[in-house]
């Protein structure tokens, strides 16, 4: 699944370059505003932060909410607390685009990250010209080689890389390439079974002073509890707020519950 992933979001962008070409996504990328600084947003406090995700669909779940309006979502998401906005961008699978990041951006005064497959530059400066602020890495996807380039390059063109992870070798590896912001998923890309313990059993390898992310298997306030206990600074959390009926509500009882 995370190839097929993978090879789509390649496919979907060479598309793009064909229409924008190399030079040109460059010259858009290191003409915008500087970008927010996530690191800030995640700065230690007395709760968990929360990153708040536009997410229309799942590979896992299929449809889950239209989000006919998504910076409208986003706004909500910033009015409950949320520290930083996460946007699909991913199409083919999670019913996202580019076109609902700048929606998003233009709507709030958060940091906003990219959620796509990116495996390569051309997707990174595709982020930079729509004003992200953040850039999702998934290290299962990536060779060695390729995570630090790209992961140098998101530094370079100012952006934070979130660098998602599996396993206490991904997490050696997200480290290896000088991560700032490791990711913990609880789903298995390759299966997409849910482990909610993963998280605590990867949290000691990664350092003081490096933010810690639990991404996924977050249903109700008791998992960000859970998440918090076991030395999380942020949660991720998207189809718990996309499929309920007050996004603001739903945020808050989570902030609350991470104290």
């Amino acid at each position: 699944m995370l190839a097929e992933l993978t090879a789509g979001a390649l496919d979907d962008a060479a598309a793009r370059r064909a229409t924008v070409p190399l030079p040109e996504i460059e010259r858009l990328a290191l003409a915008r505003p500087a970008a927010r600084d996530a690191l800030a947003a995640f700065a230690p406090a007395d709760r968990v932060k929360v990153i708040a995700e536009v997410k229309r669909a799942s590979p896992s779940r299929g449809a889950m909410a239209e989000i006919a309006d998504p910076a409208a979502l986003a706004v909500s998401y910033q009015t409950g607390g949320a520290s930083a906005i996460s946007v699909l961008t991913e199409g083919r699978r999670f019913g996202g685009s580019l076109d609902d990041l700048r929606e998003v951006r233009a709507s709030v005064d958060v940091p906003v990250l990219r959620k796509d497959f990116i495996a390569e530059p051309y997707q990174v400066f595709e982020a930079r010209a729509a004003d992200a602020d953040l850039v999702l890495l998934i290290v299962a996807a990536l060779e060695q080689p390729v995570l630090r380039e790209l992961h140098d390059l998101v530094v370079q063109l100012g952006m934070t890389p979130l660098v998602e992870t599996h396993s206490a070798d991904e997490v050696d590896r997200a480290l290896e390439v000088g991560a700032q912001v490791v990711g913990v998923n609880a789903r298995d890309l390759s299966t997409f079974e849910l482990d909610r313990d993963l998280f605590g059993t990867l949290a000691d390898r990664i350092p003081s002073g490096v933010v810690r992310i639990a991404e996924s298997a977050v249903k109700e306030p008791a998992d960000v509890a859970h998440y918090r206990a076991a030395g999380a600074d942020v949660v991720l959390i998207g189809e718990a707020l996309v499929t309920g009926d007050d996004p603001v509500a739903t945020l808050e009882s989570f902030l609350e519950a991470g104290r």
